[in-house]
């Protein structure tokens, strides 16, 4: 029995160390995010960085500049940098699958960030929070807003829409979301899209830029006439904040101001749009609190290094058109003038003096 005991704490001595090994400074792990230019790319990557290093792991973080080849290039550099686990936020999700394969040769495991990476076997986990849900709190919001459930054709509200950058899996969610809550209404005629432009393809803007977003809604505002003594306009769709910037700006240019401005939803929370905002210029934007996000992801990389399963919530939804990834979804929830304070600020997420 005493032999056996020895023998037991012996292997359990030599799990112990193993693990110990493997949450050392000489792990590394890859961290890609697509760029500097948007703030949210900026929080999830430092904050990423944090939890990892707090776990014990060496991290590699590199920004691609919106560029694909880039990020290809840099995600190469991880795999020759033995990195043991990578986690892509991709620019592109249907651009990675070539370097992705040499990643699986070399049984580098894959965490596909916050957007799905299509078109490979070698994506292991997909970490993101509930985009669908995200599409969903933006239409219910102006739903609620525009009064819809109570009113006809007889009284619609008109309304343009913004999506992202087509290349981003997202998009079919927070879009797909979105339309499937306002369709009806634009069915029955109680929304109206002058532009009639309502397809995803044509709500799309490039690389989620705020300057093509804006040159979109200046085009829109001069072809359907919109202006505060023009063409209404009740509200304007957009998918995120750096979309719902660019037509915010081309509102203002148009001449419009806090006491006559369409509803504009928006999603991530940046600084600007918060301040814009408590300024009357943007309705709402839904929180993803990316610090969940980044303790999650932290979690799951210690489970796959330590040869465990890492913790999913959704094994059916996320099909990258070879396999279904399994999935962790956070909560998304949605801030505005009445809830900021709580949900941003008395959460340590941004000081008060910074949405000055």
């Amino acid at each position: 029995m005493k032999k056996l005991l020895a023998v037991v704490c012996v292997a359990l001595a030599l799990v112990s160390t193993t693990f110990a090994a493997k949450k050392g400074k000489s792990v590394k792990v890859g961290v890609s995010m697509p760029t500097k230019d948007l703030q949210r790319w900026n929080q999830d990557g430092a904050n990423m960085k944090a939890q990892l290093e707090k776990a014990g792991y060496q991290v590699d973080l590199q920004y691609a500049a919106n560029d694909i080849n880039t990020q290809i290039s840099q995600i190469e550099n991880m795999i020759t940098g033995k990195c043991k686990v990578l986690v892509i936020a991709s620019i592109d999700g249907s651009a990675l699958s070539n370097v992705l394969a040499t990643a699986k040769k070399k049984k580098i495991q894959v965490i596909a960030y916050d957007r799905l990476i299509m078109d490979t076997d070698a994506v292991t986990y997909y970490a993101t929070f509930d985009n669908y849900k995200v599409g969903t709190l933006q239409g219910d919001y102006l739903v609620d807003k525009l009064g819809l459930k109570s009113r006809s054709a007889s009284d619609p509200v008109y309304m343009e829409f913004f999506t992202g950058d087509p290349g981003d899996n997202n998009i079919n969610f927070f879009f797909g979301g979105a339309m499937d809550v306002l369709t009806p209404y634009i069915d029955k005629g109680v929304i109206v899209c002058p532009s009639g432009q309502t397809a995803k393809a044509q709500a799309a803007t490039l690389n989620w830029s705020t300057e093509e977003a804006q040159k979109r809604m200046e085009n829109l505002i001069t072809s359907n006439g919109y202006g505060p003594k023009g063409k209404k306009l009740d509200a304007v769709y957009c998918s995120n904040d750096s979309t719902a910037n660019g037509v915010t700006n081309a509102l203002l240019s148009a001449g419009y101001t806090a006491d006559n401005f369409p509803i504009i939803t928006g999603q991530d929370c940046d600084i600007v749009s918060v301040k814009n905002m408590l300024k009357g210029l943007q309705a709402m934007s839904v929180f993803k609190d990316t610090r969940t996000l980044a303790s999650k992801v932290a979690e799951m990389v210690d489970a796959i290094l330590s040869g465990k399963g890492a913790p999913v919530n959704d094994t059916e939804t996320y099909n990258n058109n070879v396999k279904v990834v399994p999935s962790f979804l956070c909560e998304p929830v949605f801030g505005d003038v009445n809830n900021y304070k709580k949900l941003l600020v008395d959460t340590g997420y941004y000081k008060e003096s910074e949405l000055k």
